[in-house]
């Protein structure tokens, strides 16, 4: 029961860090906001955000196979399938962000060279959709907790 706990109290922490740091980034990667703080802040915001993707990821596994109800539980219900694509799906295309900031931090140090208004704006709507991807997971566990898709 102690492991139960402790999995699922850093498997929470892990989820409020990401949304925290998603939220973050949409916050800052803005045509208005850009500068050269902003620039190297988004690659560091964006660092943290893939580490706490990484603890919920390495947490969520763990906690199906020694968690209080087991693997079988687990992995024989359709809705942890749907919020692992889910979160498999905001994983991948945080790709490109996380690929954006490196290379507009690599420009700014090499040159001083702000993003163009265009690219900040495309970096923002992809990140807009992971956010709002990610909200829907949660509702995906709450009914797995409780046993639906059983």
């Amino acid at each position: 029961m102690t492991l139960e706990a402790i999995l699922a109290y850093v498997h929470l922490l892990a989820i409020l860090t990401m949304v925290v740091f998603i939220s973050s980034e949409a916050a800052l990667c803005r045509v208005e906001w850009i500068n050269k703080a902003v620039v190297e802040r988004l690659a560091r915001v964006d660092a943290i955000y893939g580490m706490a993707a990484l603890v919920v990821l390495a947490t969520g596994i763990a906690r199906t196979v020694w968690g209080v109800k087991g693997p079988a539980w687990y992995w024989t219900n359709p809705l942890l399938h749907v919020k692992l694509t889910l979160f498999i799906i905001v994983g991948l295309m945080s790709i490109v962000p996380t690929m954006t900031y490196l290379r507009w931090r690599k420009q700014l140090r090499a040159g001083g060279a702000l993003p163009a208004d265009a690219e900040v704006r495309k970096t923002r709507k992809l990140v807009m959709i992971q956010a709002h991807i990610l909200v829907l997971i949660p509702l995906f566990a709450v009914f797995l907790a409780r046993g639906f898709g059983k």
